[in-house]
């Protein structure tokens, strides 16, 4: 079954989507993290998204809906990488990605993670 990599960072959980989601993949990510998030007891979550560039409601949905999962189990989540296309989109779809920061990239998201442990 097709997966995408979590990776742990500190306290922090970093996901790279370099490939073309679908549902069932976008599903598996949900269950792999929340279990991650968990297991790890991670503060916070990187969802890395600058290989996309473009997003379709589905997506956008499937990002706010993991945000809001993460943030039930106490970890914020910051998008980064957003490509301008891509921000475009979102807002023409009207989605908007509510309980989710984002950054320009990695090492951004993780200071604005960061500022929320101080």
């Amino acid at each position: 079954m097709e997966r995408i990599p979590i990776l742990r960072m500190g306290n922090l959980l970093l996901v790279t989507i370099q490939v073309d989601m679908h549902d069932r993949l976008a599903m598996t990510l949900q269950d792999d993290l929340t279990a991650r998030i968990v297991k790890d007891k991670a503060r916070g979550v990187l969802i890395d998204i600058s290989a996309l560039d473009i997003v379709d409601s589905f997506i956008g949905r499937m990002i706010s809906n993991t945000a809001a999962m993460a943030k039930i189990l106490d970890a914020s989540t910051v998008v980064v990488g957003m490509q301008p296309a891509v921000a475009i989109t979102l807002v023409e779809l009207g989605l908007k990605l509510e309980g989710v920061k984002t950054a320009l990239n990695v090492e951004q998201g993780i200071k604005l993670l960061q500022r929320r442990e101080d």
